[in-house]
């Protein structure tokens, strides 16, 4: 059974990342909940329930990824990256829960009097937003270098907390520019958060979905492939083609057409050249099953 060269490296990035998540919205959950709780903003409690869940959905996306790193076995020849994006859809799966029930606590404190929210709650979610929109960046970066669908739902986890700590500025300096009566602007916030959630939770499930479905991938494979092909003697195009991700890398299978004069053992040669190309080309590659067709 061949080893990954690729995944281990990536794998462990995207662990760093995520552990240095957790340990962030550890230390949010309880400057959120507590200065909610005392400055009476129910959108700041909702924001730290938020990074409550962004702590859970992390632990599965580090989960995910140390059992996307794992070497095929018998059990599993092709690999397990198929943990990997399986860990994302947790992760957007969760968002749609935290945001119902922010939304139903929203509501029911519209319906409610309350007192308005006290002004040091504005000082404490302004440093919310661009803690979270800097860990956002970083996140989104590493997982895009690393073409990790789980990092990039990490990633999105935290722009929706940081949408919701802005969301929660507006509402509460609405309430407290407003004055009596305007009590409930911090609700509506929470509310409209909810919604920004529930929209970026579809944003990191579709492309997951479509991996764990084995989706063709992003991008222009017929032209790069055929590129890649065409560099070996005597082959001359080819016919067809198939490709899916699975965690970190990728399978392809390829049928490449060749004179028909050639012999099995030359065929054989060609379909082990184009294969070398290809991964040599596309690292993240993991394996190529290339069919001899005659032109």
């Amino acid at each position: 059974m061949e080893s990954t060269t690729v995944e281990p490296h990536k794998a462990k990035r995207g662990e760093q990342t995520t552990l240095v998540g957790i340990l962030v919205n550890i230390g949010l959950v309880l400057v959120k909940g507590i200065a909610g709780w005392l400055g009476h903003s129910y959108a700041l409690i909702a924001d730290a329930m938020e990074s409550a869940t962004d702590i859970v959905t992390s632990i599965f996306v580090w989960v995910g990824l140390r059992t996307a790193s794992k070497a095929p076995d018998q059990n599993h020849p092709f690999g397990h990256g198929k943990a990997e994006p399986l860990a994302a859809m947790v992760v957007s799966i969760a968002l749609v829960g935290a945001a119902i029930l922010i939304a139903v606590q929203s509501i029911h404190n519209i319906q409610v009097p309350h007192q308005i929210p006290a002004p040091f709650t504005l000082a404490v979610l302004a440093g919310v937003v661009v803690v979270k929109e800097v860990l956002f960046r970083r996140v989104s970066k590493v997982g895009e270098e690393v073409e990790s669908s789980a990092v990039k739902a990490d990633a999105w986890h935290h722009r929706s907390d940081a949408i919701t700590s802005l969301t929660a500025f507006v509402g509460i300096s609405i309430a407290l520019i407003g004055g009596p009566g305007y009590e409930s602007a911090d609700d509506w916030a929470a509310l409209l958060a909810a919604g920004f959630i529930v929209f970026n939770a579809y944003h990191i499930f579709r492309p997951s979905f479509g991996e764990i479905m084995d989706e063709t991938p992003a991008g222009d494979w017929h032209q790069e492939l055929t590129e890649i092909a065409m560099t070996v003697p005597q082959v001359k195009g080819i016919d067809k083609f198939r490709v899916r991700k699975t965690g970190f890398e990728y399978f392809i299978d390829l049928h490449v057409t060749v004179p028909g004069s050639l012999t099995v053992s030359q065929g054989h040669a060609i379909a082990h050249a184009v294969k070398a190309a290809i991964r040599e080309a596309k690292p993240a590659v993991y394996d190529v099953l290339v069919h001899i067709e005659p032109a």
